[in-house]
């Protein structure tokens, strides 16, 4: 079955710009691929990861493909309204007691400022908001993520604050800058 060929305009985890679908172990590939961007990854990280290889990110992605609770982590792949796979995005730090989520995006260099992860982080709020009770999602980057924080600012999170001199990372100390937003603003900013 061609999946292109399918409705999905009233599908719920489908934004203007992509769609989030189960993670698969094809992925590898285009995760390896991002791994080799340094600079990228230094940041998602905080810090270098050590080298790693097509093999070891299928054996990674594994304890994630179909959408599985791994650790308390769910990771979804990111695909355009056409199919291409761009990035992941995570659930995670999910407290049910406190009502608390957070989640983490990466989208591949050749993509980005195309508006993929601020489509793609909409849908996860949504689905923690409207559909698991969530009352607050908290997030957090460094401060030199100048990227991440463009993107917490344009989907309306609220900075809360910063851990001084938090992540060691390329020679120097980084302040990590906290985020978060509420049930009530999302619905403000979703018009509801």
């Amino acid at each position: 079955m061609n999946e292109t060929a399918l409705d999905y305009s009233r599908y719920f985890w489908q934004g203007g710009k992509v769609r989030l679908r189960p993670l698969r172990i094809e992925d590898a590939e285009s995760s390896f691929a991002g791994s080799l961007d340094s600079p990228s990854r230094r940041l998602l990280q905080c810090g270098i990861e050590l080298p790693t290889s097509v093999e070891l990110m299928r054996a990674s992605l594994a304890d994630h493909v179909g959408c599985k609770d791994a650790e308390g982590v769910i990771v979804f792949g990111i695909e355009t309204l056409v199919g291409e796979y761009v990035g992941a995005l995570s659930l995670h730090s999910r407290d049910e007691k406190n009502g608390l989520f957070s989640f983490g995006v990466v989208v591949s260099r050749q993509h980005r400022g195309q508006g993929y992860a601020e489509d793609a982080v909409r849908i996860l709020l949504r689905y923690g908001f409207w559909e698991r009770r969530y009352q607050k999602c908290d997030s957090a980057c460094l401060d030199t993520n100048e990227g991440s924080i463009r993107l917490h600012q344009k989907l309306g999170f609220v900075e809360e604050g910063r851990r001084r001199r938090e992540v060691f990372l390329d020679g120097a100390y980084h302040d990590e800058v906290l985020f978060g937003m509420t049930r009530e603003e999302f619905d403000a900013i979703e018009g509801r």
